[in-house]
């Protein structure tokens, strides 16, 4: 069987497709193709709503990997049989917060340079954990920092590199004992305008000046080396969003 076709790789914006399905699970569909993120990365799993040809829309509650490259679709509801077609369509309110909230991590992640040893965010805040040992970090300079570079509304693009030119080149894995992803070989890369050229597979803007301001809301110490760093929008009245 044939993996997902991962549309949002190439195209994040997109929120509706036309899909078959090509495989049943318990509570799960996967399909030819989809704008569905499955959970990784330290990102959520898309959430929406699948529609059948009947008209009968189902709740998808969840998106996740599974094996051979396919994407499932969990759902609450009645299944569609394999064959089916199906129209998938994102919460798009949700997908779109994460994608500004994925983008300001890879800010973060240049205005700390330092190794990232794990991450999580959700719609609402997001947080990188760095390898630093005795350096002090002020809160109020990274946001100032951060909300600069989305000021500044630099680009945001997809490029693709050989996993040979990964290997080649290993300054660009920002993450430690994590795999960049990989599709046939092929690595792709997020480039923040001049600043920043990394590995990942998640959803992001297309230019930082989409991102709502953000703040610093902690600095917390995880262990000896370890600094937890997380990000939530400012509040409405700093001329931000809630």
């Amino acid at each position: 069987m044939s993996a997902t076709v991962r549309q949002f790789d190439h195209a994040p914006y997109q929120h509706v497709i036309t899909a078959e399905v090509r495989a049943v699970a318990e509570h799960a569909v996967a399909v030819d193709c989809t704008v569905f993120y499955p959970c990784g990365g330290g990102q959520m799993g898309d959430t929406g709503m699948l529609r059948d040809e009947a008209g009968h829309s189902m709740p998808v509650v969840d998106t996740v990997k599974g094996e051979q490259g396919l994407i499932w679709h969990r759902l609450d509801g009645e299944l569609p049989a394999v064959g089916a077609r199906v129209e998938l369509e994102l919460d798009w309110a949700r997908r779109y917060r994460l994608m500004q909230m994925h983008t300001a991590m890879h800010l973060l992640s240049v205005a700390v340079p330092f190794p990232v040893t794990g991450g999580q965010m959700t719609p609402d805040k997001g947080r990188l954990d760095f390898d630093v040992a005795g350096d002090a970090l002020d809160k109020a300079a990274i946001t100032e920092r951060i909300n600069g570079w989305i000021t500044e509304d630099l680009p945001v693009s997809v490029e693709w590199i050989t996993a040979e030119a990964l290997a080649a080149n290993p300054e660009l894995v920002k993450t430690v004992g994590v795999a960049p992803p990989t599709d046939g070989g092929q690595v792709r890369l997020v480039c923040i305008g001049e600043i920043d050229r990394q590995p990942c597979g998640g959803t992001h803007v297309a230019r930082t000046g989409e991102i709502a301001p953000i703040t610093v809301k902690s600095i917390k110490n995880r262990g000896a080396r370890n600094r937890r760093i997380t990000l939530e929008w400012q509040p409405t009245g700093e001329g931000g969003t809630s």
